[in-house]
């Protein structure tokens, strides 16, 4: 589905990604973890068309390097960035609504709006309960949950997830990440940023390891779960600081 070949990226004339290649298939839950300033979220938003790139990413038969964001989105690539960005002045429903909106052009499909909404729902049964509630009032998973679900309302046929499990509790990441599973197995291809790896490893069929702009590891996920170099660098360090 996605294919990256030789890919760097720029913020203004500092090189941020130097040259990676790596590619998503269709179905799949790909992982990118690393550290801070790894370049995991530089390479969303290179695929999102956010930040100037040389070399190619192709999506299906479409090459993205020379498309604008909007058309990106229209393709079937819709990005939810780390931070949890909702619409704070908006109730819940109306987040949802501004997935699908003409003027946005991300709507995939044609349909009833309501009924794609009642999908979400029907996904994140609590954002029903708190239907006409303003965004801003929910806690940071729901918030979480309610992007996930913006984004979805958009009928992404590639979800670009940014650190879901940023600032959350355990057992709501446990509930975000059993989500974004249950978002894969209904047909959407995942690519997921995550600083916890233990949890993207749980969850992915491939990872790829992310550090100083370049890619220095790649595997299936089941199997770099048991990586020593993985579990020294990334899952040992992290289990350390929930203690």
């Amino acid at each position: 589905m996605l294919k990256v070949e030789n890919l760097f990226s720029y913020y203004g004339r500092i090189e941020a990604i130097h040259g990676i290649s790596f590619e998503v298939n269709d179905g799949e839950i790909v992982a990118l973890i690393g550290s801070n300033g790894a370049g995991k979220t530089t390479i969303l938003n290179s695929i999102s068309g956010h930040i100037t790139t040389k070399g190619s990413i192709r999506y299906n038969d479409l090459e993205l390097t020379s498309m604008k964001p909007e058309k990106i989105a229209r393709s079937g690539i819709i990005q939810v960035p780390e931070g949890r960005h909702v619409f704070p002045g908006l109730t819940v429903e109306q987040n949802l609504a501004i997935g699908t909106t003409a003027k946005t052009g991300l709507r995939l499909k044609r349909g009833n709006i309501g009924e794609d909404i009642e999908r979400i729902y029907e996904l994140f049964p609590r954002l029903k309960e708190r239907s006409k509630q303003l965004a801003w009032s929910m806690s940071g998973g729901e918030q979480q949950m309610l992007v996930i679900g913006r984004a979805l309302m958009g009928n992404p046929k590639l979800l670009l997830l940014d650190e879901p499990s940023m600032g959350l509790a355990p057992l709501v990441i446990d509930e975000v990440f059993e989500k974004i599973a249950g978002i894969n197995q209904a047909g959407t291809t995942v690519l997921l940023v995550e600083q916890n790896a233990t949890r993207a490893l749980q969850v992915s069929n491939r990872t790829y390891i992310i550090e100083h702009g370049r890619i220095t590891h790649s595997g299936f996920s089941s199997e770099l779960v048991n990586d020593e170099r993985v579990i020294s660098a990334y899952i040992g360090k992290k289990q350390v600081s929930q203690d």
